[in-house]
């Protein structure tokens, strides 16, 4: 273990719950170097939980632990789960779907129940509702410091049994590639879809060319016109629309300069498909 302990929830930051995290952490171990992936994830957003850590934890060293904590089941039959990646990272978190990128995309060496009896910040049993103070944030800080070995977390039990959410993923269609609008870079309003960069080079899209991009809200169409594909926003006039290819490498839609998604009303989710065609 590196001591990097990494925390996402989506508690935000407007009360003391991040700080009763990190101080059930520090407690543990003054040592350890505590970070913060985000803490904004739409509350409940499961999918969402999901998609950041895939977005953010390749760039991290090996030893890492992350602490996911976006639990609308707390206190119900849902596992509490620490997973080892096949890139040597760690993450505790419920087992409700939000390890479902990281299984699609980097993959699970193993996978360990948390014993909340040996695993549990002290007097915090009759707790049911701040799991993410007293058994995710205690059992990460308890694996980072060496506290514990990942085989002290409690028994292990089969990667198969994980909880997925269902990906849409890309599908090859006449002359392009349908996906769905995944998320948002929230901040600009871009549209981050599942159609890989490699998907999108395969049907012979160049830098340049104008592709036809149609926007789809339970099969009723939304948004159709053609987008220049371009390397950066740099190459469209501002208030232009792009397509580009984003930092995850997957194809995105935006406007240089302003918000793609608040512009057209497009969400996200399985409810929203985009096609690009020749």
């Amino acid at each position: 273990m590196n001591k990097l302990l990494v925390f996402q929830t989506d508690f935000g930051l407007d009360d003391g719950a991040i700080a009763a995290m990190e101080g059930v952490a520090f407690s543990v171990s003054r040592e350890l170097n505590i970070r913060h992936l985000t803490h904004n994830i739409p509350q409940y957003n499961i999918f969402d939980a999901s998609y950041r850590l895939y977005q953010a934890i390749n760039y991290w060293p090996q030893g890492t632990v992350f602490v996911s904590v976006v639990d609308p089941g707390v206190g119900s039959a849902r596992k509490s789960v620490v997973v080892k990646t096949k890139s040597d990272q760690y993450i505790v978190t419920p087992d409700n779907g939000t390890l479902t990128h990281i299984d699609r995309f980097i993959g699970i060496e193993e996978v360990r129940e948390i014993d909340e009896v040996k695993n549990r910040l002290k007097n915090s049993e009759l707790s049911y509702t701040f799991h993410g103070r007293d058994i995710f944030a205690y059992t990460g800080a308890r694996l980072a410091s060496e506290a514990i070995s990942f085989e002290e977390i409690g028994p292990a039990f089969s990667k198969d049994e994980i909880v997925r959410l269902e990906l849409y993923g890309c599908h090859r269609i006449e002359n392009g590639v349908m996906g769905q609008v995944d998320i948002l870079d929230v901040r600009f309003g871009s549209l981050w879809t599942s159609i890989p960069y490699e998907d999108f080079k395969a049907c012979g899209f160049n830098i340049g060319d104008d592709v036809l991009v149609e926007i789809f809200h339970k099969d009723l169409k939304v948004y159709s016109n053609r987008i220049n594909y371009g390397k950066s926003f740099a190459d469209v006039a501002i208030n232009e629309p792009l397509i580009y290819m984003n930092s995850a490498y997957d194809m995105a839609v935006a406007i240089n300069q302003g918000s793609f998604s608040k512009a057209y009303g497009i969400g996200v989710g399985s409810e929203w498909k985009i096609t690009m065609t020749k």
